[in-house]
């Protein structure tokens, strides 16, 4: 198999550190996440053994590295229209809708935004896995929202060590089931994947640290509008978070905010959340705004993006329910 191999020595005097983020530094032109793929995929070993990303490294181990050569691309190209915020020679910001996947899976060959960006883009970062050109970081296939996408590998590894950092601003609206008890407040969970079900995240004892900050802007008719800051960005992050609190994302299939919310309701009341589900069949969230450090320019940049219409549609329905309720 071609590639690159690496020998290091740890330093003699070398304090504890994780493996995944020595070798970054180490190595220099690869992203963490790329280490620890590598490390995944079992071609990083340290004194002839294989080890997991949080391995703690000893003075005089040795690590060898080996970096398979890039496949090529086999994604093809399609002429999907894109609803592009921003776009310069380094990076472009992209709202993405509702129902489209990010990048090519299982199930997901084509119709995804990378198939998109591939017709749309000359070039685009390779330091992702190859079906995952340019994608820095995702949001799921039924959020609706911004996502910046790096033109080549200087820029990717730049905004990816922001998002590493937790230096980025990402603000998402969301119509959650119920009342809030309280305006402002923060979740902070550790999450992990669920072992019954490998598609669903939960809360876990043996997870990663997840923080979600919130603040409610509205109040409605048995939902709340509220805005929430990220300060992690795991998997279902937001969904798991807000159904953790016991207010799911209004219309979200996969945790709790379709049919669970509605016993105990009244007759008015459960005519009133049929019909908002029906207008809306995908969860109610919205990557609104992202905001970062420009890789080339150095300049501070800031995006927003208005709610799309499903949303904006059935926010206009609560309203009317509110006023009636005033009556």
């Amino acid at each position: 198999m071609e590639g690159q191999h690496f020998n290091i020595q740890v330093p003699e005097h070398k304090g504890k550190e994780r493996i995944d983020t020595f070798l970054v530094r180490e190595i220099g032109h690869v992203s963490r996440s790329q280490i620890q793929r590598l490390i995944k995929e079992g071609f990083v070993t340290v004194d002839g053994k294989p080890v997991k990303a949080n391995h703690g490294l000893h003075p005089l181990e040795t690590i060898s590295v080996f970096i398979p050569k890039s496949q090529p691309l086999d994604i093809t190209p399609e002429d999907i229209p894109l609803d592009i915020v921003y776009e310069d020679d380094y990076l472009i910001i992209v709202n993405k809708k509702a129902g489209m996947v990010v990048h090519p899976a299982f199930g997901h060959s084509a119709g995804t935004l990378v198939n998109a960006l591939m017709a749309h883009c000359t070039t685009l970062s390779s330091l992702n896995h190859p079906a995952r050109p340019g994608i820095v970081h995702r949001i799921d296939k039924d959020t609706s929202g911004l996502l910046v996408v790096a033109k080549d590998d200087t820029v990717h590894r730049h905004l990816a060590d922001q998002f590493a950092k937790k230096t980025v601003i990402r603000q998402y609206y969301a119509l959650v089931w119920g009342l809030l008890g309280q305006s402002t407040g923060t979740v902070e969970t550790l999450l992990a994947r669920s072992i019954r079900d490998r598609k669903k995240i939960r809360v876990s004892e043996q997870g990663k640290q997840a923080v979600t900050h919130f603040q409610v802007l509205e109040k409605y008719p048995l939902t709340s509008l509220i805005q929430l800051r990220l300060e992690t960005g795991r998997t279902h992050q937001i969904r798991v978070h807000l159904a953790h609190i016991h207010h799911p994302v209004f219309g979200d299939h996969t945790y709790g905010g379709r049919g669970r919310q509605l016993g105990g309701l009244n007759k008015s009341q459960t005519a009133l959340a049929m019909e908002m589900l029906k207008m809306m069949p995908r969860q109610a969230l919205h990557a609104k705004t992202l905001g970062f450090v420009h890789p080339i320019s150095g300049e501070d940049v800031f995006f927003d993006s208005e709610l799309p219409e499903d949303m904006n549609r059935l926010l206009e329905r609560l309203e009317e329910a509110k006023s009636e309720e005033s009556v």
